[in-house]
């Protein structure tokens, strides 16, 4: 039977199953370790939740109600309002909240509060509401502009408010509490990473996440799984984890620098975990970490070609285009593997990376080093859920369609390699800065570190020693190299499908790849843009201007990073990554609804149960695909 990787499609949005094939194989050992850090992972996953917005957990709960109620007896419902309400549901899972992942645009629903309130009479009815007697109506009224008002906190990350409006206290995310970025000015904080500042009557306050503080039920079990999962890691990793345990239990910016650096010399272990708070991209300002939690084996099999470019690092820093007082003297630490993902939740899923390079903090790059993955398994699954319309709709002519249809999967293979080993784990800042950057950049930071690490890429990729190392085929490389800068001019006009509302971009990734080409076509002549049938094109013509343009604008771009050019960055953005014109947005939108094409992806994770025998010892892990978010999202919340 044919593979089911497209489970569903909720508006824009696809669900798709997430594969692990080479689980079955690995030793018990390695598959029990797994089974705990993938705990772990779930119950550290109400944490991001809880950050992403104050009335999410709250919100789920009501919903969540509904559809176990509606599973058992749909024909106490409205069937349309139920209907309405699994759909919002499932994006609410998808995105987890009201927000959506890309665009950090509210999304309401589109049924009635009174009907939603009937629906929650009904599951309370039902047994599945446990809101004190009198209780349920008041604190339901309290949600209504929460589920109904897309005017109503409208952003869950602001970066672009407007001319003397503040970020901080226009963003619905729940980092901050009353706190405006004048609010700042002087306060030192202790715990950037992982605490949630609050403004009170007598000041600035750090409610810091750790044992015994702010999160401490979540933190308290994800401690307790880690330290199960103690006896079957190895040496090194087993290191890198009671550094973790360490500081989840103090909370101390010196214990995390010691994970850090005991996480990143783990380089061998066949089993990895990322679990804490890592990505600033949902604080405005760029300093506060979402939590979030990935559990994955090595792919020996694809590992090989990102190994061979994590050897070579040194090469590649000596030749990149920028001043030699901003490269690395000396590459150390640098290690790259392909990895299966088996859990991922928080801020990397259900909408998952392809991939990741930490540690983010800039000085443990530079003196010990850093890791980077390529999720292996993910990309499979994008690339066979993804239908081939998507590409045929885009493309200028049918040579176009065929270089990406034969080397594009390989081409973003390739360059999402480069971006993380060669991106990230490039180049030094100026000892001002204290290798603290993003204090400096502030919000437009996240966005400009994306665009240097895509501008690394574009311009190796082309690069004679990528082939030489087993990358790409010699003989096509010039072939794979046109397909992906036609594939990335293209991305820039396509991913306007995902805002479907206002005319600026806040998603850090999508305003890098739009600053990139904008500032190309405005800057070179590498792009053209074309109308057909009153159709927009963005077509890459000249391969060697798209380079020379690429190397001209990362040398800017390293500029600006390393001396902490605020004014220069913001330029930068709002001239070409941040604004765009409505009407080819809507063009846009109406070529994929046509098309049913989605703007984006929610995975469904495998499932693991430990597999006993009579005496009650584990003998096995065994791994299961459910095919189905509503069931899967229904169980893990019900595990809490």
């Amino acid at each position: 039977m044919e593979r089911q990787y497209l489970l569903e499609q909720i508006d824009e949005a696809a669900v798709v199953q997430l594969y692990a094939d080479g689980f079955s194989a690995l030793p018990l050992n390695e598959k029990i370790l797994i089974w705990h850090l993938s705990q772990a992972a779930l119950a550290g996953r109400d944490i991001y939740w809880d950050q992403r917005y104050r009335h999410n957990l709250e919100m789920r709960g009501y919903l969540e109600a509904i559809i176990r109620a509606g599973r058992k007896d749909a024909a106490a419902f409205d069937p349309d309002t139920l209907a309405e309400i699994r759909r919002y549901t499932k994006l609410f899972w998808i995105n987890s909240g009201p927000y959506n992942n890309l665009t950090a645009r509210k999304f309401v629903l589109k049924c009635s509060f009174e009907a939603l309130a009937t629906a929650v009479s009904v599951a309370e009815a039902a047994g599945e509401i446990a809101d004190e007697p009198g209780m349920r109506v008041a604190r339901l009224g309290r949600l209504r502009a929460a589920f109904c008002d897309a005017t109503f906190e409208p952003l869950v990350t602001n970066k672009s408010p407007g001319e003397g409006k503040d970020i901080l206290e226009l963003s619905a995310n729940n980092l901050y509490a009353g706190v405006s970025m004048a609010d700042l000015d002087g306060f030192e904080e202790q715990y950037g990473l992982n605490s949630r500042l609050v403004k009170t009557k007598d000041g600035l306050v750090e409610e810091v996440a750790r044992v015994g503080g702010l999160y401490d039920d979540c933190i308290g079990r994800i401690v307790e799984h880690l330290k199960a999962a103690l006896p079957f890691a190895t040496s090194t990793m087993r290191t890198a984890l009671e550094a973790l345990i360490t500081f989840y239990k103090t909370g101390e910016d010196a214990d995390r620098v010691a994970y850090d650096i005991a996480w990143v010399a783990d380089k061998e272990s066949p089993v990895d975990t990322i679990n804490g708070f890592i990505e600033n991209y949902m604080d405005a300002r760029g300093v506060k970490g979402a939590w979030e939690a990935l559990v994955f084996y090595v792919n020996p099999g694809k590992t090989e070609g990102i190994h061979r470019l994590a050897q070579t690092a040194q090469w590649f820093e000596d030749r990149m285009p920028w001043p030699a007082k901003w490269r690395r003297t000396k590459v150390v630490g640098v290690t790259a593997r392909a990895i299966d993902v088996v859990m991922e939740c928080g801020d990397s899923g259900p909408v998952t990376p392809i991939g990741i390079n930490l540690p983010n903090d800039q000085l443990i790059r530079e003196q010990h080093g850093s890791k980077s993955v390529s999720l292996a398994n993910v990309n499979e699954a994008y690339d066979k859920s993804l239908p081939a319309s998507y590409r045929q709709e885009f493309c200028w002519s049918p040579e176009e369609v065929a270089r990406a249809q034969k080397w594009g999967s390989l081409a973003s293979e390739v360059t999402t390699a480069i971006h993380e080993v060669l991106g990230h784990g490039s180049g030094v800042v100026e000892a001002h800065l204290g290798g603290r950057p993003e204090l400096a950049l502030k919000e437009q930071y996240a966005g400009l570190e994306e665009t240097r690490a895509d501008l690394v890429a574009l311009y190796f990729v082309g690069e004679p020693k990528i082939a030489e190392i087993g990358m790409v085929p010699a003989e096509h490389q010039t072939e794979i190299v046109q397909a992906e800068y036609e594939a990335y001019a293209r991305n820039a006009l396509v991913q306007l499908r995902r805002i479907r509302e206002g005319t600026t971009i806040e998603e850090d990734h999508m305003r890098n790849r739009q600053m990139i080409v904008h500032w190309l076509i405005a800057n070179t002549k590498a792009i053209d843009v074309r109308q057909r049938d009153s159709k927009t094109y963005y077509v890459m013509v000249d391969a060697a201007a798209f380079y020379e343009g690429v190397g001209r604008l990362l040398v800017e771009v390293q500029r600006v990073k390393s001396t902490g050019d605020y004014a220069a960055a913001r330029a930068m953005f709002e001239t070409h990554g941040i604004h765009f014109d409505p009407s080819l947005r809507d063009e846009v939108v109406a070529r994929v609804d046509k098309l049913n094409l989605p703007s984006y992806t929610g995975f469904v994770q495998p499932d693991l149960s430990l597999v006993h025998d009579a005496s009650g010892d584990i003998v096995d892990v065994a791994i299961s695909y459910p095919l189905s978010l509503e069931d899967q999202m229904l169980r893990w919340s019900a595990a809490r």
